[in-house]
This record gives C-alpha cells, structure tokens and sequence, in this order.
C-alpha cells in the first residue's frame, strides 16, 4: 500500500445534551495523520485526552507535546494550532466545555491550568469512558450525570480552583428524593439541574448527595430500574425492540448495553430462556 493510501484524515463529532432540555456539549473524535489546525481559539474550555501518537501544539508563545494518555486542557480565548509531533499521526478524544461546568463544586471563580499538558491516568481513563458511551448514545441524563462531575474533578485536582464543601445535609433524604422522581418519570427524566434547582442545591451537590447515598450517579441507579421493569415486559413475552422504549431506553441496543452490564445477558437471551422455562 502506497503511502498516501495509509493516510488516515478522520474526525467524527457528536452533541450530547446536559439533561432533558439542557445545554449542548460537543464531543470530537479524530484520528491525523497529516492535518495542521490554523490558529484558532474556542470559547469554551477544550478538554482533550490522546489517545495515539503524539501531538505538538502551538500554546501561549510556545509548543506543547502530547502522548497517548495526555489530558490536554486549553483554556477559552486562547490561540493555538495542532498537528502531528511523528510520523505516525496522533489521535485523540475532545469536549468542550462551558467554563460555568468547571465552576460547580469550586471556588475561586473560573479556573486557570497553569500547566496545559497533565497526567492523571485515572481521570483520562474514565474521560474517555465517557466520551466514548456518550458519543455511541447520547443520553442526556447520562451526559449530566458523568461529565460535570468528572470536569469538577478535573478542577478541582490540577487547576487554581479551591474545592468547595462536599458534606451535604440531609443527604439521604435528598438522594431519595431524587430517586423517587427518577423512578416516576423513568421516560422523560428531569434533568439534575432542574432536581438541583427544586431542592435548593447546586447540580454537584445533589451529585454527591446521590453517590454518596446510593453508591452509584443517577443515571446508573436509572438504568438499573428500567432493566428490572425491562425484566417484567419480557418475561411477558414482549420482544426488546418494544421494551427497550417502553421503560425510557434510547433504542434496543441502549436496552442491550445495560441489561448485559446489570444481568450478563442480551435481552433477547433472558426472553428465551424465560419462555423456555414457562413453555
């Protein structure tokens, strides 16, 4: 194969929005082998982990260089270029971000990254995990759930920010509270910030207040619920194309991601072996 038949140019965007009826957040998934960025700037914070190569950028009066694992943070306003560092192209995962999601949970006002070019294998990890879910199923009460906590984090761990009060009191009433207004309206789902807003808290201390009750976000505690009312419709013998948007799934293979992560099984293989039984 010739060299220009291994050229690899692909960039592929995807719009999450932060719960029912929230603000868009656009996520970028780009592999190049070749293609330089002009000059630019965002006016959101630009958020990225490499994921292959490297990347050289061009970043207040100097270069920075990326590597698989690297989260990249670029601050809005700010010029900068991107392009390949060798040979072989770089690849990498971005959101932007809104700089009112890197406010929540902080303070000190917006927060600056001194360093632009971090490690943290364990948030990069779980910031592609969600990238990566969220890019394939957009759920916007999953989208609300995962990224504004993990850009709190990202905050909280390597920018100027000072992390604010995590107690929350009352926390189990209020994990409970939301719970139960998930579980009522399990098809349109309210976002957290309208839930936030209700109970007279921030959307990251019902965040925590959540976690720390129930020991999973709510979009997870959601997902679960639906799968055991999922369990019910096909024991009775509906097909999981119908389920899946009967308990408030995006589609069929939403449904099939989560029942195999709750029970170990596709639905369709649960619907078989619990008409066998009955048969």
């Amino acid at each position: 194969m010739s060299a220009q038949g291994r050229i690899r140019e692909q960039a592929r965007w995807a719009r999450a929005r932060l719960g029912r009826g929230g603000p868009p957040l656009d996520l970028l998934t780009a592999h190049f082998d070749r293609h330089v960025y002009a000059p630019h700037a965002h006016r959101e914070f630009t958020i990225g982990v490499t994921v292959g190569g490297s990347e050289v950028i061009a970043y207040r009066g100097g270069q920075i260089h990326s590597y698989p694992g690297s989260i990249v943070v670029l601050e809005p306003g700010e010029m900068h270029t991107g392009g390949p560092a060798a040979r072989e192209g770089y690849a990498y995962q971005a959101l932007y971000a809104e700089p009112s999601l890197l406010t929540d949970g902080t303070l000190g006002g917006p927060p600056h990254f001194r360093d632009p070019v971090l490690h943290d294998p364990e948030l990069a990890t779980a910031l592609r995990a969600a990238h990566t879910d969220l890019s394939a199923c957009p759920d916007p009460l999953e989208a609300e759930s995962r990224l504004p906590w993990l850009l709190t984090a990202l905050a909280r761990r390597h920018s100027t920010a000072r992390a604010s009060e995590d107690t929350v009191p009352g926390a189990d009433h209020i994990a409970r509270a939301v719970r139960d207004r998930l579980a009522d309206e399990l098809l349109e789902p309210p976002s957290l910030t309208a839930l936030a807003t209700d109970l007279g808290l921030s959307r990251y201390q019902l965040l925590r207040a959540f976690r720390t009750t129930m020991g999973v976000p709510p979009y997870a505690w959601l997902a679960q619920h639906r799968v055991t009312k999922a369990r019910g419709l096909l024991e009775a013998g509906l097909r999981p194309a119908e389920v899946a948007g009967l308990v408030g799934f995006a589609d069929q293979a939403h449904l099939t991601r989560w029942f195999r992560r709750v029970l170990g099984v596709t639905p369709a293989a649960y619907r078989n072996s619990v008409q066998d039984a009955v048969g």
